[in-house]
C-alpha cells in the first residue's frame, strides 16, 4: 500500500522560501515503479500541477512556478522535495504530493498548507 505524506508547510512572507518535503512509503524510488508530482489548490481554484520528477529522472514544472521551485529526490529517504523560492501571495494553496504508478493507480498525500502573506 503506498502512502505519501506531506510536511513542511507554513507561513512565510512574500520573497521567501519554503521546502516541502513528501516521504512515501509502500514502494521505492529507486525501483523507478512511480512519477511523483507536486500539485497544489487554491480557495475556489481547481487543482494544478506544480512539477514532477519523472522515471527517468526528468522533471517538469508548471509555468507559474517555473525558474522559482525545484522538485528533487532523496532515494535513501524515500523522499521528493519541493523547494520554493520567490513565494508570491498566489503560491497561497493546500500543496499534495502525489505518486502516478505504473500500475496505473494514482496516489495522493493528505495535503499540506501554505500561506505567503504581503
Amino acid at each position: 500500500q503506498v502512502q505519501l505524506v506531506e510536511s513542511g508547510g507554513g507561513s512565510v512572507q512574500a520573497g521567501g522560501s519554503l521546502k516541502l518535503s513528501c516521504a512515501a512509503s509502500g514502494f521505492s524510488f529507486a525501483s523507478k515503479f512511480c512519477a511523483m508530482m507536486w500539485y497544489r489548490q487554491a480557495p475556489e481554484k481547481e487543482r494544478e500541477f506544480i512539477s514532477s520528477l519523472n522515471t527517468d529522472d526528468t522533471t517538469f514544472y508548471g509555468d507559474s512556478v517555473k525558474g522559482r521551485f525545484t522538485i528533487s529526490s532523496d532515494n535513501a529517504k524515500n523522499t521528493v522535495y519541493l523547494q520554493m523560492g520567490s513565494l508570491e501571495i498566489e503560491d497561497t494553496a493546500v500543496y499534495y504530493c502525489a505518486a502516478f504508478c505504473l500500475d496505473d493507480k494514482n496516489y495522493w498525500g493528505q495535503g499540506t498548507q501554505v500561506t505567503v502573506s504581503s
